[in-house]
């Protein structure tokens, strides 16, 4: 059984690390922005600590589940215009954002914020002049 203060850490740094790959979106002004992204990222730590405290062989199957509901919700970002895409980056996020509750969750913060720190980046490189070609 895990103590309810390491359950509110984790609850909370979900939110945290939910909101700091949200707030990145939200200053470039695309569709999930920092609320989504701190629910999704909740919502899959929450799901995961309730399953190991009631039914901790089920895990993988929420863990399973999670993967394929958030691949949904991500999609409704998705639109296609004329000849473009859009929506796929934040889609991705929203996807990672998913994983990195579900690391929360787990009790993996150190890979968990190895995670974030590369998702921050992944989501800047179209910052630099090289990716913007691409």
């Amino acid at each position: 059984m895990i103590e309810y203060a390491e359950v509110f850490f984790r609850l909370v740094l979900a939110v945290i690390f939910g909101g700091l790959i949200g707030l990145e979106r939200e200053v470039v002004h695309k569709p999930a922005g920092v609320r989504t992204h701190m629910l999704v990222c909740l919502g899959s730590a929450l799901f995961l600590l309730v399953t190991i405290e009631t039914l901790p062989n089920e895990a993988a199957r929420i863990v399973a589940g999670i993967a394929t509901g958030i691949g949904f919700l991500g999609a409704g970002t998705i639109f296609k215009s004329r000849n473009d895409v859009q929506g796929l980056t934040t889609a991705a996020s929203v996807w990672a954002v998913a994983a990195v509750g579900l690391a929360v969750g787990f009790g993996y913060y150190l890979m968990t914020a190895i995670a974030v720190v590369l998702v921050l980046i992944i989501l800047h490189l179209n910052k630099l002049e090289f990716f913007q070609r691409l």
